[in-house]
């Protein structure tokens, strides 16, 4: 009988082991899994930035908006993209070796000024310089004055960036794909055209639509084609409140010096040491007035 109880104790044993084993095998899988979500976590893509194709009568160019730096700008610029205020504008400024500017004439004649939204606050100080390719919003000599109109470097101006003793232009973007079109826009004929003075196609360059291409990544929504006098929307999280200036700019109303005039000729062309005389900077006009320079 004792025999037979030893028996009858052993043979439990080797189940034991099993179910022993089968959880150790089971932990060793968890271990293994974990790591390697980790690991699927780190590889995760980062947030893309949005991008808008520019389809114009010469081609297309993308832009690569950076609303991390530009919130505010971004945030604009998108409001009239999603209007589709820029179908049917023109590029109406081409300074070879400096910029082309559009985003604010009709493309019919007599060529007028579109209504906007109220203008936003000065973004220059983000960081983002005014080098080949990069896009920036224009304005006038005041600093807080800029809309719909936008501008593309040809070169790299650093005369348009902030200092501590003046407002910059503000950097929102850049351009990364069709640069080459860009630069065609940048040589074409200009001179006197419909109600522009000086530096305007002679041959218009009209931009047929911007529309997004990437999911927006911003809570901005659609807004109506603008009125002359819409109401100003709220800005975006991180965006600087109405009246404080970015950093490293100085206090509001504060006008960056007025460039050179009366200087004899025109910038030089593209792949020549620009001269000392610098060209007016994109200049944003007061409704109803010119956007040429003086």
């Amino acid at each position: 009988m004792r025999a037979q109880n030893r028996t009858l104790t052993l043979r439990p044993r080797p189940m034991r082991r099993v179910a022993v084993c089968a959880l150790m095998a089971a932990f060793a899988c968890l271990l293994l899994v974990r790591p390697a979500a980790r690991a699927d976590d780190a590889d995760a893509a980062p947030p893309v930035n949005p991008e808008v194709r520019v389809t114009t009568n010469m081609g297309s160019f993308v832009i690569e908006l950076q609303p991390d730096r530009a919130p505010l700008t971004v945030a604009n610029f998108l409001r009239y993209v999603r209007a589709g205020f820029y179908t049917n504008t023109l590029i109406h400024r081409v300074v070879a070796n400096f910029v082309i500017q559009g985003g604010g004439h009709d493309a019919t004649p007599p060529y007028p000024l579109k209504g906007t939204y109220p203008p936003i606050d000065n973004e220059s100080g983000n960081g983002l310089q005014n080098k080949r390719g990069a896009v920036g919003l224009a304005r006038t000599s005041d600093p807080d004055t800029g809309n719909s109109q936008f501008y593309v470097n040809l070169v790299d101006n650093p005369e348009l960036d902030p200092l501590p003793t003046r407002w910059g232009y503000a950097v929102f973007g850049q351009i990364v794909e069709g640069m080459d079109v860009v630069d065609r826009i940048g040589v074409v004929p200009t001179g006197t055209f419909g109600p522009f003075k000086a530096d305007a196609p002679l041959k218009p360059v009209i931009i047929q639509s911007i529309e997004e291409i990437t999911p927006p990544g911003l809570s901005t929504p659609p807004a109506a084609t603008p009125p002359a006098a819409a109401p100003a929307g709220a800005p975006p999280s991180g965006a600087a409140p109405s009246g404080t200036p970015p950093a490293g700019t100085p206090p509001s109303g504060t006008s960056p010096p007025a460039s050179p005039q009366g200087q004899s000729g025109k910038p030089t062309p593209p792949g020549s040491t620009p001269s000392s005389a610098k060209p007016t900077p994109p200049a944003q006009p007061q409704s109803g007035e010119s956007d040429q320079p003086e």
